[in-house]
This record gives C-alpha cells, structure tokens and sequence, in this order.
C-alpha cells in the first residue's frame, strides 16, 4: 500500500521522501525516470561540466533564440536521482530576502523570507557561519573553498580595489558583494540532496525508489481525484497508485508535460494536439524564466592556471543596482578555466581564467508546450532569452563591470591580454552583439506551474493543483518570481515546508 507517491527523484522528491517517511506510519513510493548514478563525473567536483549532454542529462534543448543569435541553447536537467541538484556546479546560494518577500506581494502569504528562514535552518549544517542564519545539523553539508585558487584570491581583491565591501557569505546579513562560494561538497566529493536527505534512509521500510519510470500520465476517478499514475518501465506499461496524495517533483520542465499529458492545461492547447481537457488550466506551462550568464569575458594568463581543488568557481560578487546597493541585480563569477558560449573557440585549460557576468531578475517571460502527447517526445521549451529591454541592458552593464574587475591590477600577475570580448569591442552596438553570442542558461528555469492566491494559478499557496484533488507540485516550476543566484537552495526550503503542509493535509 502507498499513501503517498512522489514523481520525480529530484532536489524537492528527496526532500519530501526524507521528511514524509520521518513518520513511520506514512508508506511513500518514490519514482524516477532516471537512476542512482555514482559515477565518476558526477562525483568528482571538478568534472560537473561534463555531465550537461551526457547519460545523466534529458537533453533538452530551447526553441530558436531570436535574440541570442538564432541559437537553439541546451537546457540541462538531471536525469538520474538527485536530479538537476546532482549535475549543477554545486554552489548553495539561497536568494536575497526580498525575492521571497516579493512572493508575498504577489499574494504568495506565508511564503515570505522570514516564512522560509526555518526551513533554509532545518536543511543545513554549516559550521562557518552564524546559527542566526544557518543550521547546524540538518542534512546538507556546506563548506567555502579554503584554501581559495589564486585566481579567486586575485578576483576578490580586485573587486574590493573597485570599492565594494566584502562580506563572509552569500546566504547571511547581506548579499551585495564580494565573497567566497557557499559548496555542497563534503570528503572532497559531490554532496547532493540526494547524498543528504535520500542515500541515507533508502532501507526504511515504509519508503520504496524505484527508477528507470517514464511517467506518461497521471490517473484520475470520476470526481477528479489523483489516485495514481501510469508509467513506462522497462517496455512495459504500468499503472501505480497511491490511496492519499501524489505529488509531482518532475521539475521545471517536466510536471507541466505531465499535468498536460493528463489534460491539465490550456484547453485549446490540449484539443490541438487531441489530449482530452480534464481541468482548463491556461497558466500551466507559461511564466518559463531562467538566469543568464555571458560565456565569457576571457583572460589568457601570463602563466599556467593551477587546476581547482573544489568546482573551479569559488567566489561570486552580486552587485546592487542605482537605487538600491543592497539588493543584487547583477552577478559576475570567477572561473578558473576557460569557458565560453558555442559560439567561440575556448583556449586550452590552463592557459586562460574566465569572468562570467550575468543579472539576478530577468523579466523576459516564454513557455513550455507540448507538440505530442507522446511522454518520449520533448516539449517546446522557448525561454524567449533577452526579449525584455531590461535584460539587454543589463546584461550590457554586467559586462562592463566583469570588465572592470579583470582589468584591475590585482590580476597584474597573471593576465596577459583580454582574449573575449577582446579590445575592438566597445560601443553598445558591438557589446550587444557580442552578448547575443555570449549569453549561455545559467540552468536555473522556474516558474511554468507557479503557485499563487487565486484560482487562476496553476497551484495553490499550499502548492495543492487547482482544478483537481489529491495531486501537488513540489520543485522549482511553483516559483513565481526567480530567486537571486542558484535556485536550487530556494527548492530546498520549498520541499521541506512543503513537507509540512503534505503532513497537516494527511491530518485533515
């Protein structure tokens, strides 16, 4: 018997599968289209960008980018347990307090900063930083790289030279300015939530993973009730059900192609591709966003850059904007190698370092739609990439400060020349150019089944499908409004209180 049945062995399903099975009554079947992959490139911190395009990755790819030079951009989500969490680059970045507060603006109550705060506590055990803000014994590792690269020693001197004050971390009092990453690395290794929340409780008795599900749909009765879901396996087709609730983890880009396969969507959507409507849903699939990042302004080294002990990107600096210098609106990382867009030719390891500039609130807005309802067949993933003005601008400026800091002379001993964008680049037309070319998915899409207070939004504020009973969604698709920085810190908090609300539902 399941109660509960989890899709999706992501960040969020090996939260909730960790925190649900706490209650030893509670039977909770977790499923994902992937496996528990150990290898080597997933453990080993410093190969992390191999595992985009690879067994480990869906392959997705965007539609045509018109604003980025017509470039269809790979969008990497994780295909084994662990999900996205175990192929990102692994800094733990929890957003600035007002993004959340944001939220609350929008009519998210309860989902405020100081709503979430508990929960960002109850996942971590940081030993570097204040009990104020962090956890002491939760699942989550997290470390600074210390010793930093010599690069990264460099970069955060340089930003300092510029007159913005280093602060201890990302994830305290303040946000703007210069620091040392935050690293779910633990032993040298890779620490992903599924090392953290998962991996240790897979023996318990009331929790079963099975992987290798293709979810085709979601099952419903006569009064529109989820009792389960039918799934491929091995060339077969299953059907498995759960008597209280089920709970769609698939990610960003996966549970609306579930809630659509099942007819939950945009009604006229659904009968173009004859999927029948079961709940007319018009929001589930829109509000896609996603971070970017200019890939890169590049630096060739008068010496042979040293390899990483950690990711390669130890250190990032948010910058605030004219009217408010606290709450960041743009970001540029130090890296270690070179790293650069398909659309250049990157110099061999060891011989260039990498500044990646990027914003923090991008307002350029797309989609995810099916073509089929065909659970095999990749959706239209259009994240309209640089269609705000706003974006461009600020892109524009990212750039001109990622260009400030590698020219200071606190890199003097190392840089050689800017490779990327290289000299000849100056006026706004060229930098808009070389940007369109430049700009690379910082991986962190949300927003395509985003909660909110009316019954329009796709889930409601204790992420319960509107439309249909017994069915939520739990990942980084319910965010309204993207996070400052890596998102998948913000999934983190969003699972474990929504392991709470799962837990006053079963008491209801």
């Amino acid at each position: 018997m399941t109660d509960i049945l989890i899709i999706g062995g992501g960040t969020a399903g090996c939260v909730l599968a960790r925190r649900l099975t706490d209650n030893s009554d509670l039977n909770v079947l977790l499923i994902e289209a992937g496996s528990d992959s150990d290898l080597p490139e997933v453990r080993n911190p410093r190969r992390w960008l191999e595992l985009p395009k690879s067994a480990v990755d869906w392959g997705y790819r965007t539609t045509p980018q018109k604003n980025t030079a017509g470039r269809e951009h790979p969008m990497p989500r994780g295909l084994l347990l662990g999900g996205s969490g175990s192929i990102n680059a692994m800094a733990h970045v929890r957003g600035h307090p007002s993004d959340f507060d944001s939220w609350v603006e929008m009519g998210c109550h309860g989902w405020g900063y100081q709503d979430l705060l508990p929960y960002f506590r109850r996942s971590e055990s940081s030993s570097f930083s204040s009990p104020r803000f962090h956890g002491e014994s939760g699942p989550l590792h997290l470390i600074q790289p210390v010793p930093p690269h010599p690069i990264t020693q460099c970069y955060l001197q340089a930003v300092e030279d510029l007159g913005y004050q280093a602060i201890p971390e990302h994830n305290a009092a303040s946000m703007a300015g210069p620091t040392l990453n935050t690293l779910t690395i633990k032993d040298g290794e890779r620490f992903s939530v599924y090392d953290a929340y998962l991996r240790p409780v897979r023996s318990r008795p009331n929790l079963e993973v099975i992987d290798q599900c293709l979810v085709d749909k979601l099952l419903f009765d006569q009064v529109n009730r989820c009792r389960g879901v039918s799934v491929v396996r091995s060339g077969q087709v299953l059907e498995i059900s759960a008597d209280v609730a089920v709970v769609l983890c698939a990610g960003t880009v996966g549970s609306p192609q579930i809630l659509m396969r099942s007819g939950i969507g945009c009604s006229a959507k659904l009968e173009s591709i004859d999927i029948p409507v079961l709940a007319d849903s018009p929001k589930v699939g829109e509000n896609l966003h996603d971070h970017l990042l200019g890939a890169g302004n590049v630096y060739l080294s008068k010496r042979k850059v040293p390899t990483s002990a950690y990711q390669h990107s130890e250190s990032l600096f948010y910058a605030g904007s004219q009217n408010d210098k606290e709450a960041p609106e743009k970001v540029v990382a130090c890296v270690s190698l070179p790293v650069v867009s398909e659309m250049f030719e990157a110099p061999e390891v060891g011989d260039a370092y990498t500044l990646l500039y990027g914003f923090t609130s991008p307002r350029s807005r797309g989609f995810v739609r099916l073509t089929s309802a065909d659970p095999t067949i990749h959706p239209l993933i259009d994240p309209a990439y640089l269609s705000s003005d706003y974006d461009r601008r600020v892109l524009s400026e990212a750039l001109d400060l990622s260009r400030e800091i590698g020219s200071s002379d606190a890199f003097r001993d190392w840089r050689l020349k800017e490779l990327l964008p290289g000299a000849s680049i100056k006026t706004s037309q060229n930098k808009s150019v070389f940007n369109s070319n430049a700009a690379w998915s910082h991986h962190h899409p949300v927003g395509t089944c985003s909660m909110g207070s009316d019954s329009n939004s796709v889930v409601s504020l204790n992420l319960a499908v509107n439309g249909v009973e017994r069915l939520f969604v739990v990942d980084g698709s319910i965010i309204p409004k993207i996070t400052t920085g890596p998102v998948n810190a913000a999934i983190i908090a969003i699972a474990e209180k929504a392991a709470d609300l799962l837990e006053q539902h079963l008491e209801s």
